[in-house]
């Protein structure tokens, strides 16, 4: 019993660890099929392809008898969720992602939480008390999150000598030169980037209260965002070219991003989130920053500068002030619900009685 109890608490950490190991391969590979000509428009379609086709016969099965009804309500939530993700954070990801770099992206999306901390609190979804110790140190954490990642794009700084990256330091650093307007332009989408991806975690969220099917609704927003790129991309790509890939890496791009990176993380981040809410989903970025760091520098020879090392690292300071916050907050919450009386259901068991009404059961007299 005493196992069970500490896998059940150890659940969320152990997936959304794994979720930043998949992340990690995210930036790299999608790093090398752009690089390779594949257009960022044509990766987002078939990414959500592959998606739709790794998750759906699972959602069909597994929730075929526990799906909710389609309401509008909720129809247009997923669209709405459609748009935010697969149409506008992926296609603003991988461009900014191209404009810069692996590792520089992985550092930059690590204010995720802070900006989805900002937004929850602002539509009063987060829980902000100024006078207790966890909201002071989520929103210590925020604005010390705000302040590396403000550092970063302001401040480049010498590269750092790594064995392996020697041999091609000098070619990194005239090609950032050559590119500084782009890679200015490449942190403001993703900047943009991070917003959506914030806005979709807080309206996730909301729909799975009303839709509690995270393999459906996974399916669902894979499926309509695949629609609403492909629209996207057939305006944007002309002709059949760029529609063309052969078994290479630009498959891989796509199959990879689609099952591991869509289907996959849409379905354990809609897990979490029902058992810990947005802000921690997003709060495990800083694992994935030293992953992406040490690959991106091995496979793609991409030099690391001082500021935004430090940047990085002042960002990772301020996320874990953030966590501590929430797992005071959850702490707080699960001292509050073993205060709830037992509630028994119709057939005996022991019901939660937030969701259920509270029926007073008399005592046996003893003789």
């Amino acid at each position: 019993m005493a196992f069970v109890e500490s896998a059940n608490r150890l659940k969320p950490y152990l997936l959304m660890v794994f979720l930043q190991f998949g992340f990690a391969g995210l930036y790299v590979v999608s790093i090398v099929s752009l690089k390779k000509g594949m257009s960022h428009f044509v990766l987002v379609v078939y990414r959500n392809a592959f998606a739709v086709a790794s998750i759906a016969p699972f959602a069909l099965w597994f929730e075929r008898k526990a799906r909710p009804k389609m309401t509008p309500a909720v129809f247009f939530k997923i669209l709405a969720l459609a748009l935010l993700e697969p149409v506008l954070d992926q296609n603003l990801y991988y461009m900014g992602t191209n404009y810069t770099s692996a590792s520089f992206t992985a550092a930059i999306v690590n204010i995720l939480p802070a900006v989805t901390f900002l937004m929850a609190a602002i539509l009063r979804i987060e829980m902000v008390d100024i006078r207790s110790r966890a909201s002071q140190a989520k929103i210590t954490g925020t604005l010390i999150t705000v302040a590396g990642a403000v550092l970063m794009i302001l401040y480049k700084g010498v590269p750092v000598a790594l064995p392996w990256t020697k041999a091609s330091s000098q070619v990194s650093a005239d090609a950032a030169v050559q590119d500084e307007k782009h890679w200015i332009l490449g942190t403001f989408m993703l900047l943009a980037s991070c917003t959506c991806w914030s806005g979709f975690f807080i309206l996730q969220a909301n729909t799975l209260k009303t839709y509690p099917a995270e393999l459906s609704l996974a399916t669902l927003i894979c499926f309509m965002g695949m629609l609403g790129s492909g629209s996207v991309a057939l305006v944007m790509e002309r002709g059949i070219k760029p529609w063309l890939i052969g078994f290479d890496t630009r498959l891989f791009a796509a199959a990879y991003s689609g099952v591991v990176c869509s289907g996959v993380a849409f379905y354990i981040q809609g897990i979490v989130i029902k058992e810990r809410g947005p802000v921690f989903v997003t709060a495990f970025q800083p694992l994935c920053l030293i992953i992406v760091a040490i690959l991106g520098s091995i496979i793609l020879a991409e030099q690391i500068s001082t500021g935004r090392m430090i940047g990085a690292v002042i960002i990772v300071v301020g996320l874990y002030f953030l966590i501590w916050g929430k797992g005071k907050d959850h702490l707080t919450e699960s001292s509050k619900n073993e205060k709830l009386p037992v509630v028994l259901d119709a057939m005996g068991k022991q019901a939660p009685a937030a969701h259920s009404a509270v029926v007073e059961i008399p005592g046996t007299k003893t003789p």
